[in-house]
């Protein structure tokens, strides 16, 4: 499986602090996949993290069109990921994978930042 770092969006250089996000190739694969069943290929994977889920912070997808002030853009592969900057704090580093197995098919985040995680990996402790 090949993964790249995914770098922000157009001219914007990468951030100073160097929080970023990794996209897997398959993972580029499905957004553009879903943004184009959507009807919108415009849109944009938004993945955030708030509080809740049986380990304190739980992990959040969704689409979006509009790119807000303290948001970051990482693009691989035709595929773009958004993250706002209070959920960039808590995974910076993290992998963005896409799988398919027996037990489904799902978004899986590989986050460095996470001192344990719940089984099903919708939510983590720091």
């Amino acid at each position: 499986m090949s993964t790249a770092t995914a770098i922000p969006d157009g001219a914007t250089p990468p951030p100073a602090d160097g929080r970023a996000m990794t996209l897997t190739d398959s993972a580029a694969r499905r957004i553009v996949k879903l943004a184009t069943l959507e009807g919108n290929p415009d849109q944009m994977l938004r993945l955030s993290v708030s509080g809740g889920g049986c380990s304190g912070f739980q992990y959040g997808f969704d689409f979006d069109v509009t790119v807000n002030e303290d948001d970051h853009v990482f693009t691989h592969a035709g595929a773009r990921l958004v993250v706002d900057d209070v959920s960039l704090d808590l995974l910076a580093g993290a992998e963005l994978d896409y799988v398919e197995d027996l037990m489904g098919s799902y978004f899986k985040v590989g986050n460095p930042n996470a001192a344990s995680s719940c089984g099903c990996g919708t939510s983590f402790s720091v």
